[in-house]
């Protein structure tokens, strides 16, 4: 049974694309959202924001939590902007230990989202919803 830890993620989506970390862990490949767990004493915010750090080497601006969804503790989603940094940049612990899979920021194309092993499945779904207004609004959220 897998320890429960609350994590804070960062959803960035630039015109027709979105940024997603693909994992390769014993030979199986999926997509998950850049975050990872709250610190003691931490905000979800605030953890989004050190994890987009850690993890895609970028700064952010948070505009609004679009979800919160109950998955091995509570996951705070965020919808947010790049302001600074290059993508690839991160220093993240998981990106130097081998035995911890690969972690590769990357983006995807919003047709592309449907496609994909996003995880967990329930977010991908609410996510798919808000790349379509993405599209209907020519990249607005980005």
């Amino acid at each position: 049974m897998r320890n429960k830890r609350n994590r804070g993620a960062v959803v960035i989506i630039d015109g027709r694309k979105i940024l997603l970390i693909k994992r390769v862990k014993r030979h199986e490949q999926y997509f998950v959202f850049p975050g990872g767990g709250i610190e003691t004493g931490e905000t979800p915010e605030e953890a989004a924001i050190r994890e987009a750090k850690e993890e895609l080497g970028v700064d952010v601006e948070l505009k609004d939590c679009i979800s919160i969804i109950e998955f091995n503790g509570m996951q705070y989603y965020f919808h947010a902007k790049i302001t600074a940094g290059r993508i690839g940049e991160g220093k993240a612990a998981e990106f130097q230990e081998p035995d911890r899979g690969i972690y590769e920021p990357v983006w995807i194309l919003i047709e592309e989202f449907p496609l994909k092993d996003i995880r967990p499945q329930e977010m991908a779904g609410r996510i798919q919803s808000l790349l379509e207004q993405s599209l209907k609004e020519e990249g607005t959220l980005g």
